[in-house]
């Protein structure tokens, strides 16, 4: 048995397999933050709530959904390739420098 329970994380999401993946890689995210804790890299955000000894990610991760610290947002797939689309125009030089015809 789970604590919170899948009923109640149900309701934070629209379906079973969103709730898989949503709380999966928020777990993932825990689970960077502790490995590069050591090493004072700190790009991932730790545990938003607190958390006991020898606690897995994944119940640290559920914990956080159940507590609505944690919002699931679904990504548009026209946005998403629009914000794709300007991140190349942006990075894409107009000069040629490898250019010998010049």
């Amino acid at each position: 048995m789970t604590n919170p329970s899948i009923d109640d994380l149900l309701t934070k999401t629209d379906s079973k397999y969103k709730l898989v993946l949503y709380s999966a890689k928020r777990a993932r995210q825990i689970n960077a933050y502790y490995s590069q804790l050591g090493e004072g890299l700190l790009e991932y955000v730790g545990p938003l709530v607190d958390t006991h000894v020898q606690e897995k990610p994944l119940s640290i991760a559920l914990r956080e959904i159940n507590e609505d610290l944690l919002t699931c947002e679904d990504i548009d797939p026209s946005e998403l390739a629009a914000e794709e689309q300007a991140r190349t125009a942006a990075t894409t030089l107009d000069d040629d420098f490898g250019d010998s015809n010049r």
